[in-house]
């Protein structure tokens, strides 16, 4: 890690490659959700920048990374103002396919303030990206000197002739699985690391329970090293492989479910802050899927005050921007992990993906990784 005067710490190779959603988002903000047929009015509207990968690039970016986004927009205004918002942040778009004619993809926000959700309506981009659009030149240039490639498991085809060649040159793989989709289990089969939302373990599965589930995924996947479930303000769960098999043999057989468990009860009702909990180097089985040697991580999730959540859109990308920069610099799981969640929460008190966005700047960071 280089050193820094404040903030966050530049870690050594800083430079990270996204390629999935980039877009518009047209968020409103209403009393309530509203019913079919009515007509309400807003009570505040924000266009901003959005996309799975294109949020969470951002997010690593204003932490210190250096990332290179691979995506594609249409030549006019909003696909303007998806390239001129990330260079501002930061990010390199210089890989980005502009067609001269289409349009740019866009998403409808609704967030009701009375319930704290949103509500997403997406509206794709044309024509959409196919992998002739990527010439291997600009693919090899795209990813010298990478650490880490994360994708948002959008256009499959294309992301898999960048996961291919990721692989080849052995830069480690992050993949962000919210829902099964076209392609996904490709691109899982070469992914060093999983970041998924709270259904995906069970519906990807089939298992009865999510840490039942995180250990068919790790045993599905034999080149992942762990695997991280977000759980909203629950928190997250994290099972991290071992990689000594040898270790493992003398390892008495735990049960999974009933590990997490006792992870939950020793979590401090009183902390309003990110924690995270920990068991030892444990055998893990679930009963019918088998079992895995590694360690089980519970990570609360920050208590933020009703009167402070303004809007949850993009949480899950600010946690994927987090964990990109955790990976680069080289945090352990236990300061990841509240680290990754604190910037999610912070990011929940503005309305937008963005706005809330910290900067590595911010000291509240420091604390969590120094």
């Amino acid at each position: 890690m280089m050193s820094s005067d404040s903030g966050l710490l530049h870690p050594e190779n800083p430079i990270i490659v996204g390629f999935g959603g980039a877009c518009v988002d047209f968020l409103a903000v209403v009393a309530s959700f509203p019913k079919p047929d009515a007509k309400i009015r807003s009570t505040e509207l924000k266009v901003q920048g959005g996309g799975n990968a294109a949020n969470a690039l951002t997010c690593a970016a204003r932490l210190g990374l250096k990332p290179r986004i691979i995506s594609k927009v249409a030549n006019d205004g909003p696909g303007k103002a998806v390239l001129d918002e990330l260079e501002a942040d930061g990010v390199d778009t210089s890989f980005f396919v502009v067609s001269k004619e289409g349009t740019t993809p866009f998403s409808y926000i609704i967030v009701d303030s009375q319930t704290k959700t949103r509500t997403c309506i997406f509206t794709e981009g044309y024509p959409p990206l196919v992998s002739e659009d990527l010439p291997r030149a600009n693919l090899l240039s795209a990813l010298n000197g990478a650490r880490v490639v994360y994708f948002d498991a959008r256009m499959p085809e294309t992301a898999l002739v960048i996961a291919q060649e990721a692989f080849r040159q052995n830069i480690s793989i992050l993949i962000d699985a919210e829902r099964p989709r076209e392609g996904l289990n490709d691109l899982l089969e070469l992914a060093d690391c999983v970041v998924c939302s709270e259904k995906f373990p069970q519906a990807w599965t089939e298992a009865s329970s999510i840490p039942r589930a995180l250990v068919s995924i790790i045993l599905r996947l034999p080149r992942l090293k762990f695997v991280i479930a977000t759980l909203g303000k629950d928190g997250c769960i994290m099972l991290e492989k071992c990689e000594d098999d040898a270790e493992g043999s003398h390892l008495e057989e735990i049960d999974v479910d009933s590990c997490l468990i006792s992870l939950t009860k020793r979590k401090d009702n009183s902390t309003v802050m990110p924690t995270c909990i920990s068991s030892s180097v444990t055998k893990f089985r679930a009963d019918g899927i088998g079992c895995v040697c590694g360690r089980l991580y519970f990570g609360t999730a920050e208590k933020i005050p009703p009167s402070e959540l303004i809007d949850t859109t993009g949480a899950g990308d600010a946690f994927v921007g987090a964990v990109l920069y955790a990976i680069c610099a080289n945090l352990s799981p236990e300061k990841m992990l509240p680290f990754a969640s604190f910037v999610a929460a912070t990011k929940c008190r503005a309305l937008g993906a963005r706005s809330g966005l910290p900067y590595r700047t911010d000291p509240r960071l420091a604390s969590f990784t120094n």
